[in-house]
């Protein structure tokens, strides 16, 4: 029978009877098995099942046959429920190059879905930050938001995190990131947009201390963003204790 010829390895034989019956799914595991990868990628556009493509995939990235891959693992990543198991199969073979062009293809396609946006934002994470930001700002409503904050924490992308958190309103966040990480997260204008619209009002006073230590040629301009919300005797009194009560001067005198 066919399955007892492809059982016991008669690839060949098993062949020539999967093409008599038109069994195109076994038609391409028997390609694989002879590996004749261009006529498996072919049976498996017949077959067009998640199963096969997901076989003929691996078994291309395997063989190092990364065009029939591609192809085959267009099919795959259009599927939400399979993405994973495909860029996991790249990943692990160190294939990062393959895999991050196989899902900017797949952006364009017509079945592309909020994981491939996604997935790709943690690949350039991983393995092409210097893309990740424009990713960001191209695609911020089709993205998952939570998974690339855990993934720009993760790879400690800090300027991408700050928008992420701007993004999603999250001004606490956006403003701690900013302190905790200045060298590369702190912009002045963004941080006074950011503060102003915090929750937790000890963040205004932290961030008085912030300007102190690091940007204290601009704590006027920020006491100024924030002149209607803080208290003003505490505020000078953080500034006398740090010894720099002259670099407020213009504050005290607009405020009194």
């Amino acid at each position: 029978s066919r399955d007892r010829c492809f059982a016991e390895e008669m690839y060949e034989a098993a062949k020539i009877l999967f093409l008599q019956v038109g069994n195109h799914a076994k038609l391409a595991s028997t390609y694989v098995k002879l590996g004749d990868y261009a006529s498996a990628y072919d049976a498996a556009k017949k077959a067009n099942s998640i199963r096969t493509w997901k076989e003929v995939a691996i078994a291309c990235i395997d063989a190092q046959q990364y065009q029939l891959a591609h192809m085959s693992a267009l099919n795959i990543v259009v599927s939400a429920d399979h993405m994973d198991e495909i860029i996991q199969h790249y990943e692990t073979r160190g294939l990062f190059e393959e895999v991050i062009h196989l899902l900017e293809v797949g952006l364009s396609m017509e079945k592309a879905h909020r994981e491939m946006f996604t997935e790709l934002g943690v690949l350039y994470a991983k393995y092409k930050p210097e893309k990740l930001m424009e990713h960001i700002r191209i695609f911020s409503k089709k993205v998952n938001t939570s998974k690339l904050i855990r993934a720009c924490e993760t790879h400690h992308h800090w300027r991408e995190l700050r928008y992420l958190y701007h993004l999603i309103d999250e001004h606490d966040n956006a403003v701690r990131v900013m302190i905790d990480h200045s060298a590369i997260a702190w912009e002045h204008t963004t941080f006074k947009e950011e503060i102003t619209q915090v929750r937790n009002l000890e963040l205004y006073y932290r961030s008085v201390s912030f300007y102190l230590d690091e940007h204290p040629e601009m704590l006027v301009d920020l006491l100024s963003s924030l002149s209607s919300r803080i208290d003003h005797a505490r505020v000078v009194n953080e500034v006398r204790r740090s010894g720099h009560l002259p670099l407020i001067k213009k504050y005290m005198e607009a405020v009194q």
